[in-house]
């Protein structure tokens, strides 16, 4: 039998596994090897609810975990992997990565799976969109995180008298201002280059709208990136550098999210992803910490969809653990309560929000209407938009620019501008 008749075979069994009852005492079924980069403490309780889900029917989670935050090291270790023909079995994966992969014919193709769940009717079409190959499925979306959130300690601003978190760029540094000045660090922040660009996406969105955002990061526009509203975007960047502490070097997002929530910090510009450190903490939105939409962003949703593809292996009981992982990832029970711990919302649609916090049933409203009103972006920060080589190219001169205080604006939109290739002389006008 071909590689690809047994995966659908494979399939098949996995979905009539699922249909039927968990059996008490399974025999050892097949294993799932899965790599992933969820590590920190609410990541790591919703990793624990696929565990159990397969080993209630007999199937065997190994963790092939790479830390890391976005994923920057996993990304290597996966490739020596299946250049080694040693791949995992399934692989977190976002954006363009997908499809990179997709097109070198290392992943499983999962239509048999999507049509018989209806996915296509579970997923919004800018999910479905990112998770196909030349029409077809070839990874499962499991949540929807948003970037561009702003998380505040509600007692730290109680104490420096901020009525509440700001609104807009001008509210923001008018309440760092007085946050520094009650003796609190205003804006927690560490010092890798995908946390550098999660602040550097935000405030470019503040800056310039949505617009501009797509046209000047997403298209790679050199008249935008050479504009007067991106060199306002690098003096607003430069200026939320000041506000935060000279600790940031060598730490990681949740180790900068845990300052919030200790009362060190009082603001932190993260993807909701943060929202399940607070939680492990045992803090309610509302109560302990505030999550609004980072300053000036109000409208638009920056987005990350995590998802898991599933190699091509070779073992028939390895590909039937695949298939019951596939057909797990979309299932109503799981999406939702992986979600609930991450902080993120469902990619499924309908999964119902009645028992999210109010955090992520902002982000579900948010999302979409940011879909109906063309402000639904991808996040370059976490990899979902551009090539690899692009993001890193980006990554470099925005994290240079904010590590070396003597560069000057110019200096960096000009390197900003000299990343892009000059237009064809029969470009369309």
């Amino acid at each position: 039998m071909s590689t690809s008749k047994k995966w659908i075979s494979g399939l098949c069994a996995a979905l009539w596994a699922g249909l039927m009852p968990p059996v008490a005492h399974a025999s050892k079924a097949g294993e799932a090897e899965v790599l992933h980069f969820w590590t920190s403490g609410g990541e790591a309780k919703s990793v624990e609810e696929l565990k159990t889900l397969l080993a209630q029917r007999g199937y065997t989670w190994k963790d092939f975990v790479v830390v890391g935050g976005a994923g920057g090291n996993a990304m290597v270790t996966l490739k020596q992997r299946v250049a080694d023909g040693k791949p995992p079995a399934a692989a977190t994966l976002k954006g363009p990565a997908i499809q990179e992969w997709a097109a070198q014919s290392k992943l499983n193709d999962l239509d048999v799976m999507a049509q018989f769940d209806k996915w296509d009717d579970k997923l919004p079409k800018v999910i479905v969109d990112l998770m196909k190959y030349k029409g077809h499925y070839v990874a499962v979306p499991i949540n929807i995180h948003r970037v561009n959130w702003l998380w505040s300690n509600n007692a730290v601003l109680k104490k420096a008298g901020v009525a509440a978190p700001p609104k807009t760029l001008d509210e923001f540094f008018a309440a760092a201002d007085k946050v520094k000045a009650a003796g609190f660090v205003p804006l927690a922040h560490g010092d890798q280059d995908w946390q550098d660009f999660t602040v550097f996406e935000a405030v470019a969105m503040a800056v310039g709208g949505p617009g501009f955002f797509d046209k000047a990061l997403l298209q790679q526009d050199k008249a935008a990136l050479g504009s007067e509203p991106m060199r306002k975007v690098l003096e607003t960047y430069r200026r939320m550098k000041s506000y935060t502490d000279a600790g940031a070097s060598g730490r990681d997002w949740n180790v900068a999210t845990d300052m919030v929530i200790k009362g060190k910090a009082a603001f932190q510009i993260m993807g909701d992803w943060a929202k399940g450190e607070f939680l492990v903490a045992n803090q309610k939105p509302g109560v302990e910490f505030s999550c609004t939409v980072s300053p000036g962003t109000g409208g638009s949703f920056l987005f990350v969809v995590d998802s898991l593809v599933m190699f091509q292996l070779k073992l028939w009981e390895s590909q039937k653990a695949q298939g019951f992982l596939a057909y797990q990832l979309m299932q109503p029970v799981f999406q939702e309560q992986f979600n609930l711990r991450k902080g993120s919302i469902p990619a499924n649609t309908k999964v119902p929000l009645d028992k999210f916090d109010s955090c992520a049933q902002t982000s579900g409203k948010d999302f979409l209407a940011a879909a109906k009103d063309a402000t639904l972006l991808p996040s370059i920060a976490h990899g979902m938009a551009l090539s690899s080589a692009q993001q890193a190219a980006l990554k470099a001169v925005v994290t240079e620019f904010w590590q070396d205080d003597k560069m000057s604006v110019a200096d960096a939109q000009a390197k900003l501008v000299a990343l892009t290739n000059p237009a064809p002389t029969n470009a369309k006008k």
